[in-house]
């Protein structure tokens, strides 16, 4: 298992955790008999299908752990957690019109994130619209968190944050003298954050 696939998987647990604590102080959860049921939209085909899989077996794996465990605890009674997922086809378009269908057609009261901050970004405010908390643990585009959005609930850091340490290590290993450096970066927005968040610190650091 590749470090990748377990950084991956332990942020899915994360999300699927914090949503099981949401759920303790809740009582409007979907509840089928001794099930509650989350919502997920999820790249299944598409350019993101290969991090769409992890993320939806990331979230397998959590559920699986936590029921093992003896599930959740609402109101004293205990409830094992399953997902239903659709595949947003790696599509911003197709993923809100699928949390809209998780939460109006489903009955979901609870969600969790996609993957990619863009898709993060479509589903966001059909979440917040209809005060649904989505955790989520794919999207880390900095404007992402500042919109005010009140539902929605990250379990990573903002994007301009990832490499900010890159660069004071390098300044750090260079006897504190600024250190020369080269970029390269798609356009999207989550690639563009990661770039701000290099350059700003490498302004701090001279």
């Amino acid at each position: 298992m590749n470090m990748t696939f377990r950084i991956r998987t332990s942020l899915m647990a994360s999300s699927i955790a914090a949503l099981a604590m949401m759920y303790s102080a809740a009582a409007d959860a979907r509840v089928d008999g001794d099930t509650i049921t989350l919502g997920a939209a999820v790249s299944l085909s598409g350019k993101y299908s290969t991090n769409g899989k992890h993320t939806k077996n990331g979230y397998n794996f959590a559920v699986k752990r936590i029921n093992d465990m003896g599930g959740v605890k609402v109101g004293g009674k205990s409830y094992k957690l399953k997902i239903k997922y659709y595949d947003d086809e790696s599509n911003s378009g197709r993923a809100a019109q699928l949390a809209e269908r998780l939460i109006k057609q489903d009955g979901i009261k609870y969600m969790l994130g996609p993957y990619s901050s863009g898709l993060t970004k479509a589903i966001a405010p059909v979440t917040e619209e209809n005060k649904i908390p989505m955790v989520e643990a794919n999207g880390a585009s900095r404007s992402l968190f500042t919109k005010g959005y009140k539902y929605l609930f990250a379990v990573l850091s903002a994007a301009n944050q990832y490499l900010e340490v890159a660069i004071d290590l390098a300044v750090e290993k260079n006897g504190g003298k600024p250190v020369k450096i080269a970029m390269a970066f798609e356009q999207d927005a989550f690639s563009q954050d990661v770039r701000l968040g290099i350059v700003d610190a490498a302004k701090r650091t001279g």
